[in-house]
């Protein structure tokens, strides 16, 4: 699982894709499960969670940039309580108590950080006073020859 770079020049935007780890960065893939957009503050990620979790299942090995964004999305936790069900420690109806109680408080934590950042780029326009452009008036020439 890797990111595959989109987008043009200095803007980037990736695909979270799996692929085959003899393929070139941006060449052939098995299967496309999201996008990442670090333009965005906070950076935008649309991911499919059930298409990442089978994947690591299956085994695929994630970069560390997709690892991340796969904690971000709670796809690692998820993981990691699908296994605790496995071993029986709990159950199902458990694992998606905690999971939906974890995902509930996260959503909460980024609508606030999104909401701090809109209010500190506004303050940051306010603070600065408007600039306004004031014409000069062409000098009259007072050199009289005579």
């Amino acid at each position: 699982m890797r990111l595959q770079r989109h987008g043009s020049k200095k803007r980037p935007f990736y695909f979270v894709v799996v692929a085959d780890a003899r393929a070139p960065r941006d060449g052939k893939f098995i299967q496309k499960i999201g996008t990442y957009n670090p333009q965005t503050v906070p950076a935008s990620i649309q991911l499919d969670r059930q298409k990442a979790l089978e994947w690591l299942h299956k085994g695929a090995q994630p970069t560390d940039t997709v690892r991340r964004i796969l904690s971000f999305k709670g796809v690692l936790y998820l993981k990691h309580l699908l296994r605790g069900v496995k071993l029986g420690l709990f159950d199902d109806a458990t694992a998606m108590e905690k999971f939906t109680k974890w995902s509930s408080e996260h959503e909460v934590q980024v609508k606030r950080r999104q909401d701090d950042n809109r209010k500190s780029r506004n303050t940051g326009r306010r603070d600065q006073a408007p600039v306004r452009r004031v014409e000069k008036k062409p000098e009259e020439n007072t050199n009289t020859e005579g």
